[in-house]
């Protein structure tokens, strides 16, 4: 049996996959579709792609349930299959990596309305909606659950709270900031700092404190808010940055950064004190292959 996620990292430095969506889109999924139905519908494809991620050296592999709440689902007309879409995930991430050994992290990304009393989401019908998929994802067996891309501390603490109830070994805080017009500070959509999300995240159980996406969110930029966050917390961190930060072609964010660039700005990473790195949007397999030389080379000097 293996250690818990939050066990093995006092050991070594880990390495999670990268982007699920553009993936699936080069897989044949049409814009604007349902990438977790395909977890039912097309589980070979998603396999295929969490297969070439575990070949190229990560250690974790986030499911495909990032929309995968009732209330995100209910925009395809998916709602109902919301506990088999989740379970289905976990068993294709888990099949994933075969004989070897690996965490899966079940995903539960943005709710995509924003809470009373700002917004039209009750507090009551977001909690069911987590629960839910929540309990589906460690009913599965997920290892650890990511609660990942969030911008709001209130959404933040429900994802919590459901992820504890279900049960979860381990939970994971990650949010998404934007980089200041002014370059000097880093703060996510709702004006969540750094160092308030990392002390929320330990008031409120999660056992680490990430960050993905956003605005500006390179390497470099994940390593100065990781610093914050060990500033300001005693957890350990996970970053997931970008590759790279985009450019527009033809009305579209394109990423441009190399496999071997992104892989450059890895020792700082390491430096800042993280545990896990991954990557996010426009990241590849080949990403995850050039930050694990990276890590692998930290961990065996280490």
């Amino acid at each position: 049996m293996q250690k818990l996620l939050q066990e093995m990292v006092r050991e070594r430095r880990l390495v999670c996959d990268g982007a699920m969506g553009t993936q699936l889109m080069l897989a044949g999924l049409e814009s604007g579709s349902c990438g977790e139905r395909w977890n039912l519908t097309q589980p070979e494809r998603v396999l295929a792609i969490q297969r070439r991620y575990v070949e190229a050296g990560a250690d974790c592999l986030i499911t495909n349930t990032f929309g995968g709440s009732r209330i995100t689902l209910a925009r395809h007309g998916a709602a109902r299959d919301a506990r088999a879409i989740n379970q289905a995930a976990v068993r294709i991430a888990r099949q994933a990596f075969a004989d070897r050994p690996g965490y899966v992290l079940g995903d539960i990304g943005p709710l995509g309305a924003i809470l009373e009393p700002y917004g039209d989401l009750s507090q009551a019908d977001a909690r069911a909606a987590l629960d839910e998929q929540a309990a589906a994802l460690v009913e599965a067996g997920a290892d650890a659950i990511i609660i990942e891309t969030q911008t709001s501390l209130d959404e933040v603490g429900l994802a919590i709270e459901a992820a504890k109830a279900a049960g979860a070994p381990c939970i994971i805080a990650s949010l998404a900031y934007d980089l200041s017009a002014d370059k000097t500070f880093f703060v996510t959509m709702m004006g969540v700092m750094p160092e308030k999300a990392a002390e929320f995240a330990q008031e409120k159980g999660a056992h680490f404190i990430g960050l993905n996406c956003g605005t500006g969110m390179d390497m470099a930029a994940a390593a100065r808010v990781a610093r914050l966050y060990h500033q300001a917390c005693q957890l350990p961190s996970m970053v997931q940055p970008n590759a790279g930060v985009p450019v527009l072609e033809k009305g579209k964010a394109v990423y441009k950064q190399t496999p071997s660039d992104m892989a450059a700005g890895v020792p700082e990473i390491l430096a800042a004190g993280v545990k896990i790195v991954g990557s996010c949007c426009g990241s590849t397999p080949e990403h995850t292959r050039a930050i694990r030389q990276v890590v692998e080379k930290f961990n065996r000097s280490g």
